[in-house]
């Protein structure tokens, strides 16, 4: 029988309340605390938390505090990423986000969602789908990332955009729901 971490990590129904993940979201609290907390000239130290919260990093991962995650071991970051200010990854499942990608202040970054019968609802259980985010993306302040969405290389979504349905790569995106305005030059 699978284990509620085994069933969240396959894209079961799983339940969120488990004691074993339940005492891993904790220690991410505590690190991402560790995190907030700090201050920009303490580098090794915040070097020190993220190696421990996000251990599929690449070189050069800079998080502008206040940050927020559900896990962190479920993201597999590329190298040179940056987050601004205020940015929260739900990483129930694997969020994979390519080198160079850019996320503006407030970007919201949700692998985790919840049945859509009521019943199923009501009995606590939820899901996720992975997300993968290309390589010298450009995510704009405030936008929205659903569950399940594959955003392509080089693309740049608008700010304040909801992202429900996979982005190509090379192209402008924006809206809500989020939808290719143009191609861009390669």
């Amino acid at each position: 029988m699978k284990t509620e971490k085994e069933k969240m990590l396959a894209g079961e129904l799983y339940d969120p309340l488990d004691k074993q993940i339940s005492d891993e979201r904790l220690q991410t609290r505590l690190l991402l605390k560790e995190l907030n907390d700090s201050r920009e000239d303490q580098v090794e130290e915040r070097s020190r938390i993220l190696k421990a919260l996000i251990p599929n990093a690449g070189e050069g991962l800079w998080l502008q505090p206040p940050f927020y995650c559900d896990y962190g071991y479920n993201m597999i970051v590329g190298d040179r990423v940056f987050f601004n200010f205020n940015c929260v990854v739900l990483d129930v499942m694997e969020v994979r986000i390519g080198s160079r990608t850019l996320f503006g202040p407030n970007v919201q970054v949700y692998t985790a969602t919840h049945p859509m019968d009521h019943r199923e609802r009501a009995s606590g259980v939820e899901f996720a789908k992975p997300i993968r985010i290309g390589e010298d993306v450009w995510v704009g302040g405030s936008a929205v990332i659903c569950p399940g969405v594959t955003i392509g290389d080089r693309s740049v979504i608008g700010a304040g955009s909801v992202v429900t349905k996979d982005i190509p790569a090379d192209v402008f995106a924006a809206g809500n729901p989020c939808r290719v305005i143009r191609h861009l030059d390669k």
